[in-house]
């Protein structure tokens, strides 16, 4: 029963934290605040190593060609000062 439990929770990208059960959005925005792109992970995943895994899912559209991946600028919270 426990390992059904703990692959359900996989599954779901829940993971344990001190207020219990909890997942973690990790979110690129634009200028206008709004999302380009998001990580999902489980509660107990800290948050300096999933920035570069949401800096390669932006995608920009322009009016031709190929879709922008690289960000003119960068800014982060202090949980990203490390990278």
């Amino acid at each position: 029963m426990r390992r059904q439990r703990k692959l359900r929770l996989k599954a779901a990208l829940l993971g344990r934290s001190r207020g219990g059960q909890a997942s973690k959005v990790h979110l690129a925005a634009g200028r206008r605040c709004r999302p380009l792109a998001y990580v999902l992970t489980a509660g107990q995943a800290a948050d300096s190593p999933q920035f570069v895994p949401v800096l390669a899912k932006v995608r920009v559209r322009g009016p031709v060609g190929r879709p922008r991946t690289c960000p003119d600028t960068v800014a982060g919270d202090n949980a990203y000062s490390s990278v």
